[in-house]
Protein backbone atom coordinates (compact mmCIF):
# COMPACT_ATOMS: atom_id res chain seq x y z
CA UNK A 1 0.00 0.00 0.00
CA UNK A 2 1.26 3.46 -0.80
CA UNK A 3 0.17 7.05 -0.30
CA UNK A 4 1.31 10.44 -1.54
CA UNK A 5 1.31 14.07 -0.54
CA UNK A 6 1.75 17.15 -2.71
CA UNK A 7 2.82 20.50 -1.33
CA UNK A 8 2.30 23.23 -3.91
CA UNK A 9 3.52 26.80 -4.33
CA UNK A 10 6.36 26.50 -1.83
CA UNK A 11 8.51 29.65 -1.91
CA UNK A 12 11.78 27.78 -2.35
CA UNK A 13 13.82 27.48 -5.53
CA UNK A 14 13.50 23.99 -7.04
CA UNK A 15 17.25 23.84 -7.73
CA UNK A 16 18.05 24.40 -4.05
CA UNK A 17 15.38 21.96 -2.88
CA UNK A 18 16.47 19.16 -5.22
CA UNK A 19 19.85 18.99 -3.47
CA UNK A 20 18.15 17.43 -0.44
CA UNK A 21 16.27 14.66 -2.27
CA UNK A 22 19.16 12.19 -2.35
CA UNK A 23 19.48 12.38 1.44
CA UNK A 24 16.01 10.98 2.12
CA UNK A 25 14.99 8.93 -0.93
CA UNK A 26 14.64 5.24 -0.12
CA UNK A 27 15.09 5.71 3.62
CA UNK A 28 12.57 4.85 6.35
CA UNK A 29 10.28 7.77 7.14
CA UNK A 30 11.45 8.18 10.73
CA UNK A 31 15.09 8.29 9.62
CA UNK A 32 14.31 10.73 6.80
CA UNK A 33 12.48 13.06 9.20
CA UNK A 34 15.40 12.90 11.65
CA UNK A 35 17.86 13.80 8.88
CA UNK A 36 15.77 16.76 7.74
CA UNK A 37 15.38 18.05 11.32
CA UNK A 38 19.08 18.86 11.54
CA UNK A 39 19.66 20.38 8.11
CA UNK A 40 20.10 24.16 7.95
CA UNK A 41 18.45 24.55 4.53
CA UNK A 42 15.15 26.39 4.21
CA UNK A 43 13.78 23.70 1.91
CA UNK A 44 14.34 21.00 4.54
CA UNK A 45 11.37 22.20 6.56
CA UNK A 46 9.01 22.02 3.58
CA UNK A 47 10.25 18.57 2.55
CA UNK A 48 9.85 17.42 6.17
CA UNK A 49 6.23 18.57 6.14
CA UNK A 50 5.53 16.78 2.86
CA UNK A 51 7.06 13.49 4.04
CA UNK A 52 5.21 13.66 7.35
CA UNK A 53 1.94 14.39 5.57
CA UNK A 54 2.42 11.47 3.17
CA UNK A 55 3.16 9.06 6.02
CA UNK A 56 0.08 10.20 7.94
CA UNK A 57 -1.97 9.82 4.73
CA UNK A 58 -0.82 6.19 4.55
CA UNK A 59 -1.66 5.55 8.20
CA UNK A 60 -5.14 7.06 7.74
CA UNK A 61 -5.68 5.26 4.44
CA UNK A 62 -4.83 1.88 5.98
CA UNK A 63 -7.63 2.22 8.53
CA UNK A 64 -8.00 -1.05 10.40
CA UNK A 65 -4.84 -2.59 8.93
CA UNK A 66 -2.77 -0.63 11.48
CA UNK A 67 0.34 0.40 9.56
CA UNK A 68 3.30 1.17 11.81
CA UNK A 69 5.48 4.19 11.09
CA UNK A 70 8.59 2.02 11.41
CA UNK A 71 7.51 0.05 8.31
CA UNK A 72 7.02 3.06 6.01
CA UNK A 73 9.77 4.22 3.64
CA UNK A 74 10.08 7.05 1.12
CA UNK A 75 9.50 5.40 -2.26
CA UNK A 76 9.76 8.51 -4.45
CA UNK A 77 10.23 12.22 -3.98
CA UNK A 78 10.44 14.81 -6.70
CA UNK A 79 10.34 18.57 -6.93
CA UNK A 80 8.90 20.40 -9.92
CA UNK A 81 8.90 24.06 -10.82
CA UNK A 82 5.90 26.12 -9.85
CA UNK A 83 4.98 29.53 -11.22
CA UNK A 84 7.33 32.48 -10.87
CA UNK A 85 6.51 35.51 -8.76
CA UNK A 86 7.65 38.35 -10.99
CA UNK A 87 9.13 41.43 -9.36
CA UNK A 88 10.77 44.53 -10.83
CA UNK A 89 14.00 46.08 -9.62
CA UNK A 90 15.42 49.40 -10.79
CA UNK A 91 18.58 49.05 -12.85
CA UNK A 92 21.10 51.48 -14.30
CA UNK A 93 20.15 54.12 -16.87
CA UNK A 94 16.48 54.11 -15.93
CA UNK A 95 15.82 50.50 -16.88
CA UNK A 96 13.80 47.95 -14.95
CA UNK A 97 15.22 44.51 -14.28
CA UNK A 98 12.96 41.49 -13.86
CA UNK A 99 13.41 39.38 -10.74
CA UNK A 100 11.85 35.90 -10.83
CA UNK A 101 11.11 34.46 -7.42
CA UNK A 102 10.80 30.77 -8.01
CA UNK A 103 8.30 28.41 -6.40
CA UNK A 104 8.22 24.62 -6.14
CA UNK A 105 5.75 21.76 -6.07
CA UNK A 106 6.97 18.95 -3.78
CA UNK A 107 5.54 15.45 -4.31
CA UNK A 108 6.30 12.58 -1.93
CA UNK A 109 5.24 8.93 -2.34
CA UNK A 110 5.61 6.61 0.65
CA UNK A 111 5.09 2.88 0.76
CA UNK A 112 4.69 0.25 3.43
CA UNK A 113 7.67 -2.10 3.61
CA UNK A 114 6.79 -5.69 2.77
CA UNK A 115 8.99 -8.77 2.34
CA UNK A 116 9.94 -7.93 -1.27
CA UNK A 117 10.64 -4.26 -0.57
CA UNK A 118 13.43 -4.70 1.97
CA UNK A 119 16.45 -2.77 0.75
CA UNK A 120 14.51 -1.20 -2.12
CA UNK A 121 15.93 2.13 -3.26
CA UNK A 122 13.43 3.00 -6.05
Amino acid sequence: MEARAVQKYVKVSPLKARKLISLVKGKPVLEALAILDYLPHRAAHHIWKAIHSASMNLVNKAGELKVKEENIFVKAIYIEEGPFLKRVRPMSMGRAGLIRRRTSHITVVVKEKTGGDIGAKD
